[in-house]
């Protein structure tokens, strides 16, 4: 079938792979093509090779690839015209490998991002020594990819010139395709499932998993949902029936993203339509202002404020605040730190928590996507602040976009752990080095903000071996079984490793502060907590309605210059370490702290001020719930609104 005029194979054009064909494919330059395009199709499979990893889908996938490998081949007929389409696929190659072997991943959108969005400058620092490693196979895969290309263009041995075979395969084709398009158009029919199917698909659903945002599976569920009835509608209004379940092709393009090379198209459309996502949302927001300044006696002088946002950190497992076990060793010495005892969060998901913490969007639009005002980034700016975002999390997908708007207004933006939230990533001390580069720019006034990955699943996963104080642990264990309860010790002890991990990590950036004889403060927040089969609860995880979720550790540290150049906001905010608080006062705590003023300000949103006053504090638990109106029920400590919860709006 690959085989050009001179194999003298014409007359058995259905069956042409004969034994004098084989002698043309055993041929040096044919064998070497053959198989380069073989070892970029086994991609998908490595993970295999590693321990822990495993591929799902793999005949499915494998079906994929053999389809799309005879289409482009049909299509293009030589391998010397489609080669050169193949050439991010090569260069793509060893970074999936290295994703693969350390971060049990392969390459996401938010890879994708980083590598469209790294400067020449941050690449260099952030791969050191190993630039020149880098360098090296870059040169040896564009090497490689050469070497094929000329072979594909010397030989005429692999062309597929049959013009009998090529017409039965592009009918075949398009038949298949035609009925798969008819199938997304207007629906496959499908057997209705059973009651008891239904109750398991329920009970092993993985939406726990720790997976960020995994409470985003309601929403996604509601997509879904939508979709089917969008489907259905459609279906309804046309004259054409579903596809017969027979018929249904199999082919799914999420699916496909897995394959390679071809897999590739699919991720880069991916993030280009994260990226034009992430424009619309931008640019909704570009021609907001807040007409924010500085005043006061820090006006003129060199300021440096960190906003740290932590992940997944719940309030009672801090010594700080009453725990038994020592997880803030570091912290309880720190005179200057003040903890706040009653700090919620609105919702127990990141993407939609974050966006309440930087922004002035109230809790009860959480649940909306975008929002219209910018975030403190943008205001400290105004005021003469250079600002930095420094990430150890995500910065595309469904899950991190919405975030990243808001990241994108910093002046410097850094997003540096090439991992994921469930698998293998980079430790929360990565951002330190950045975090000191920051604090040496030689701009008088920075606001520094770093996201941490924090105390997010894997717990394991957060810390390195040296934090692994309680045992037994799930250190080590790449991919433990979450749902099972026998795992409860193993389970919480990791948690509380990576609690004790925090607390070092945020005493390195205390102690980055104090190396600088300027005007310094820091706020850290979580942005959610976490369930831990608590009592005879069991849930784990967030995404429960849980006191455990929506009740955050909260503090801010001040130099001992900040005292003495405020020494009223450091007064009040001793005075409110036991007020009722939630995220929503951060925005406006954290412009106080620098003294930045604007017309539509609301100092008694700030625990720093003498206006403060309380608010009602709704949280998303059977709709919006009125947290300081609510009882707690059983071990789980579901927060139930004693009144009518406010109906939730999307």
């Amino acid at each position: 079938m690959l085989l050009g005029k001179e194999n003298s194979l014409r007359d058995n054009a259905l069956f042409p792979l004969s034994l004098t064909s084989m002698r043309f494919l055993l041929r040096p330059g044919n064998f070497f093509i053959l198989l380069t395009y073989l070892l970029l199709s086994v991609v998908p499979f490595v993970p295999q090779l590693f321990p822990g990893q495993t591929v799902a889908n793999a005949l499915p996938i494998f079906g994929m690839e053999v389809v799309a490998w005879m289409t482009v081949w049909v299509v293009c007929k030589r391998p010397a015209y489609f080669h050169i389409l193949l050439l991010p696929a090569f260069i793509a190659v060893p970074i999936e490998l290295y994703l693969r072997a350390f971060y049990g991943q392969g390459i996401s959108t938010h890879h994708l991002g980083i590598i469209a969005e790294t400067s020449p400058k941050e690449a260099v620092e952030f791969l050191g020594s190993k630039i020149w490693m880098l360098a090296v196979i870059v040169v040896g895969v564009l090497v490689w990819w050469s070497l094929a290309w000329v072979a594909a263009w010397r030989t005429r041995d692999l062309d597929w010139a049959d013009k009998q075979s090529r017409a039965v395969i592009f009918v075949l084709l398009a038949i298949g395709g035609g009925v798969w398009l008819y199938g997304q158009q207007y629906g496959v029919q499908q057997p209705p499932p059973s009651v008891t199917a239904s109750a398991d698909a329920a009970d092993d659903d993985p939406s726990d998993s720790g997976d960020d945002d995994d409470s985003a599976a309601s929403d996604a569920s509601a997509s879904a949902s939508a979709s089917v009835v969008a489907s259905a509608s459609s279906a309804a209004s046309s004259s054409l029936p579903k596809l017969p379940a027979w018929a249904q092709v199999p082919f799914e393009l999420k699916q496909f993203g897995n394959t390679w090379p071809f897999g590739l198209m699919v991720r880069g459309v991916d993030f280009w339509k994260e990226r034009q996502y992430l424009g619309e949302l931008a640019y909704k927001s570009s021609l907001f202002r807040f007409g924010a300044h500085q005043v006061g006696a820090a006006a003129d002088a060199p300021q440096i404020v960190v906003m740290v946002i932590g992940e997944s950190s719940r309030f009672d497992r801090w010594s700080l605040n009453g725990y038994k076990r020592e997880t803030n060793p570091l912290l309880k010495n720190e005179p200057n730190l003040v903890s706040f005892a009653n700090f919620v969060t609105a919702v127990s998901a990141t993407r939609l928590s974050v966006p309440v913490i930087v922004s002035r969007k109230p809790a009860t639009l959480s649940l909306q996507a975008g929002f219209t005002e910018k975030s403190f980034l943008s205001a400290y700016k105004e005021a003469g602040f250079k600002t930095y975002w420094l990430s150890n999390q995500m910065s595309f997908g469904q899950f991190d976009t919405p975030i990243s708007v808001f990241a994108k207004e910093a002046d410097v933006v850094q997003f540096m752990n090439l991992g994921g939230f469930t698998d293998t990533s980079s430790f929360d001390q990565v951002l330190l080095d950045p975090l000191k580069r920051a604090i040496a720019d030689p701009a008088p006034k920075k606001l520094i903000v770093l996201h941490s990955l924090g105390n997010h699943w894997n717990y394991s996963h957060r810390h390195p071996k040296e934090f692994d104080k309680w045992q037994p642990s799930l250190f080590g264990i790449e991919n433990p079984a979450y749902t099972d309860l026998k795992l409860k010790p193993q389970l919480n002890n990791s948690y509380d490793n990576s609690v004790l991990y925090t607390d070092w990590f945020l005493e390195q950036v205390i102690g980055a502060l104090k190396a600088t004889p300027q005007l310094t403060s820091m706020m850290y927040v979580s942005d959610h907590g976490q369930t831990l089969y608590d009592g005879s609860c069991k849930l784990a995880f967030h995404g429960h309605n849980t006191q455990f979720e929506f009740h955050i550790p909260a503090l801010v540290w001040y130099s001992d210059l900040y005292q003495t150049t405020y020494p009223d906001k450091v007064a009040q905010l001793l005075k409110n370490k036991k007020a009722r608080l939630s995220t929503e006062n951060v925005f406006h705590t954290l412009l106080d702290m620098a003294d930045i003023r604007y017309d539509s300000e609301k100092l008694e949103w700030s625990f720093l001020s003498k206006r403060l006053r309380r608010h009602k504090r709704y949280v998303d638990s059977y709709g919006w719930s009125d947290y300081d109106n609510s009882a707690f029920k059983g071990d789980c400590r579901e927060v139930m609104d004693k009144g009518k919860p406010l109906v939730q709006e999307r």
